[in-house]
């Protein structure tokens, strides 16, 4: 017990520090999201191993990755990945998997269709909607034109690999999967249906929840952290990934109040951005092996090449050629943007490569790298992408509009 208070201290430690080195650096370079796994990998067991990965920590650790992919989830409107533009999204994720299946069937020793492959394939194909929010807000992109395309193709990128993952990493038969699969949605449904007319329906039990939303009973918050856990235990119970749950938890809430709450908002912030979501990436930092990835830089670099080549390069190419008029006038550089900030890739990874390892079929050392690759991209991706196409963060097709009117 004293362990696992020392490492949480440590961790806390971390996380305080985290904002405050972040922002003492010109311009901001480095998000905290690099810096809390820098923290956890230096204070982890393999470096000065002051940090410790025990079964209490650990649980922590889950219930920060499950308030991230909450969070993210919340975060998307369901019109995102149904509309025009998020259905190129989908097809373009497919593509991408074609190719990353293909990548590691040809130019790997693994095989394609074994565990370890297959979990490299789906991390090839990732988006780090939950990273990139906080990334997205500080940069004022979220609700522009260039924002909705990131969401758009970054959603699928998110969505995509979590039912692969249940999908494709689950030891028993595909049929028998999909099956559970299946159940799980129409209870995720059922649930979203029940919560959604339960909050229209007026009565003592509504009455109730609405006076004590900023009490001291925190109903609102208490409810949503009900949803949260009671899904991932859901996915726990069924055997998939607890990131379905948490992503499936935050749709559902998104649902019930379609126009957001921004009261809610900040307390689940609070929670997750406050506390549980910096432990669980200084946790996932201090499982990196820096000696591993030290070993293998070829492997760390081949890796980011690939995520480029299998995930950036088809979603540039989708909306290069995409006939949308709005799509079209955003230009070349706002496309390499949009492929560039959906090329980040980092939380799925961490949950791909755990299935992997824990199933035997991926050492610790590999994971390391291709976690530390993943990190990596948090760092590289978006400030590339923000070279690339400056004025994307100033509201392009605004000033394109106005030029033209200048000129008239």
């Amino acid at each position: 017990m004293t362990h696992d208070f020392v490492s949480l201290a440590l961790i806390a430690l971390v996380a305080a520090a985290a904002p405050i080195i972040a922002n003492l650096i010109p311009k901001k370079p480095i998000p905290e999201t690099v810096l809390l796994l820098i923290g956890g990998a230096l204070l982890g067991p393999s470096m000065a191993n002051v940090i410790w990965t025990d079964e209490s920590v650990m649980l922590l650790s889950d219930l920060g990755c499950a308030m991230l992919f909450l969070l993210a989830g919340y975060e998307i409107n369901p019109r995102t990945i149904t509309g025009r533009e998020g259905k190129r999204g989908l097809i373009t994720w497919v593509i991408t998997f074609a190719l990353g299946f293909g990548a590691v069937y040809c130019f790997t020793g693994v095989s394609a269709r074994g565990l370890d492959g297959l979990a490299v394939t789906i991390a090839l194909t990732t988006t780090a909607i939950g990273a990139l929010m906080p990334i997205l807000k500080e940069r004022g992109l979220l609700g522009t034109r260039l924002g909705d395309s990131i969401l758009s193709y970054g959603t699928w990128g998110e969505l995509g690999p979590i039912v692969a993952m249940a999908l494709l990493l689950s030891t028993r038969s595909t049929w028998t999967t999909a099956s559970i699969l299946v159940l799980f949605i129409v209870i995720a449904v059922l649930t979203a249906v029940f919560g959604h007319e339960s909050s229209k329906k007026e009565g003592p039990i509504r009455d109730i929840f609405f006076a004590g939303r900023d009490t001291t009973s925190q109903t609102f918050v208490r409810i949503t952290m009900l949803l949260l856990i009671a899904l991932v235990t859901l996915s726990s119970l069924f055997s998939l990934d607890i990131v379905l749950g948490a992503f499936a938890a935050g749709f559902i809430l998104r649902y019930i109040i379609p126009k957001g709450s921004q009261d809610l908002e900040k307390k689940l912030n609070a929670i997750g951005y406050g506390f549980l979501i910096p432990l669980f990436f200084v946790i996932s930092g201090a499982k990196i092996d820096l000696l591993a990835v030290a070993e293998n830089p070829l492997l760390l670099v081949g890796f980011i090449a690939m995520l480029v080549l299998i995930r950036a390069v088809p979603i540039f190419l989708s909306m290069r050629y995409d006939k949308d008029p709005e799509v079209a006038e955003l230009g070349g550089r706002a496309h390499a943007s949009v492929a560039l900030y959906c090329t980040t890739a980092l939380p799925l990874i961490v949950a791909v490569t755990s299935v992997a390892v824990n199933a035997g079929a991926m050492s610790d050392s590999t994971a390391s790298v291709f976690v530390s690759a993943g990190a990596l991209t948090v760092l590289i991706m978006p400030l590339i992408a923000s070279a690339t196409y400056r004025v994307a963060d100033a509201h392009p097709i605004e000033r394109l509009r106005e030029g033209r009117v200048g000129h008239e």
